[in-house]
């Protein structure tokens, strides 16, 4: 491949000289587990989001979880989300024993349609668990005046957005909890799982962190919740302060690349990304979407470029989720939204060059139909 959909290596390779004199004081220091740059981390991502507590994590999944669980979602509560993500969003409502109730979403943005959440409550409602997909927010705004005018939670999944603004503010400012996600492709990533979860209520920082813990709250054998082993570790958090200062920087070159895209694309017929006016979007994924996919998918992979489905299956037709009822037309945006968007390369690393590849292969499929 000539053009990948990410290049970790390139990007070790520009940080190397500051990243690994503070691994190897880490692995010097012997403290590996909740040490001085875990706090220090979540410290810097909590300023960076304008919360109050920032709780660091194994993954973006057990922020989720322990989200949920540190607001009291228990077993045989609904909590409304879309069908069009990365399944640990359904997957830890389903942990936990409650039932995911999959709303779908717009069209335009691929967000959870928030005309469609208020028709889904019920008295069984606990939360609302919008996802911001591809680095945009979802209308979080919006979502939060449904959410207090039924007495329900907001989480926010917010793994593929760090950075991302709605209405000038930064991810979590209208949730009652955000999650972020540190996976190694993620906009800053670790070098393994990480994850975080932010928040404004001292009650949840402190279940939170109790629930990271085994249960503990600080407190040794003493054990008062049912918890997990969900730490971040000493040595990811090292990486990833490193990383968090060039947050701004990778993000506007992702911006930048994204307007390339826009000018080299445009007047081809492909459905380009839109982006509300009242959203600062991050671009984790620059995703377009064509009748004809599978073909342009395969029409680049011939041209050494490399692109990716995110999602090619709603998850409400997933096995996984069969015995909540959905059926084939259920959702019908999110089911043509998975058999026609297709993610190009976005991330910090490509050059313009890289993208002018990109962007002339997909116009030549768009056009002329060549290759195939």
């Amino acid at each position: 491949m000539q053009v990948r959909m990410a290049d970790l290596k390139h990007q070790y390779q520009k940080i190397q000289h500051e990243l690994e004199p503070m691994v190897l004081d880490v692995l010097a220091s012997g403290r590996y587990i909740l040490g001085e740059h875990v706090h220090q981390f979540e410290a810097e991502v909590a300023q960076a989001c304008g919360a109050r507590f920032a709780i660091g994590l194994n993954s973006g999944t057990d922020a989720l979880k322990i989200s949920l669980q540190a607001l009291g979602v228990k077993p045989g509560d609904e909590v409304i989300t879309t069908p069009f993500t990365f399944v640990a969003t359904a997957e830890v409502i389903a942990q936990l024993g409650a039932v995911p109730v999959f709303v779908d979403i717009d069209p335009c943005d691929y967000n959870l349609d928030p005309d469609l959440v208020e028709r889904a409550i019920t008295p069984r409602t606990k939360a609302i668990l919008p996802v911001d997909l591809y680095g945009q927010s979802a209308d979080m705004a919006t979502l939060r005046e449904i959410a207090d005018r039924h007495g329900l939670f907001l989480v926010e999944d917010a793994a593929q957005a760090i950075g991302a603004r709605h209405h000038e503010q930064p991810i979590g400012r209208f949730a009652h909890t955000a999650t972020i996600s540190f996976f190694p492709t993620k906009n800053i990533g670790a070098a393994g799982d990480a994850g975080m979860l932010i928040t404004d209520d001292e009650r949840i920082d402190q279940k939170a962190r109790s629930l990271r813990v085994h249960g503990t709250n600080g407190r040794g054998y003493i054990y008062e919740d049912i918890g997990y082993t969900s730490r971040l570790d000493e040595l990811q958090a090292v990486i990833l302060r490193v990383k968090l200062r060039r947050l701004q920087e990778w993000n506007d070159r992702r911006r930048y690349h994204a307007t390339l895209y826009r000018t080299l694309l445009q007047d081809t017929g492909i459905e380009l990304p839109f982006t509300h006016p009242f959203n600062y979007h991050v671009y984790h994924q620059f995703t377009i979407r064509h009748p004809q996919r599978e073909l342009l998918r395969q029409h680049l992979q011939m041209r050494g470029i490399e692109s990716s489905v995110y999602y090619p299956v709603s998850l409400h037709l997933q096995k996984a989720y069969e015995s909540l009822g959905y059926q084939p037309g259920s959702l019908p945006h999110a089911e043509r939204a998975a058999a026609e968007v297709l993610s190009l390369p976005i991330h910090s690393e490509l050059t313009e060059d890289q993208i002018a590849m990109v962007a002339e292969a997909t116009r030549e499929f768009a056009l002329v139909g060549v290759g195939i």
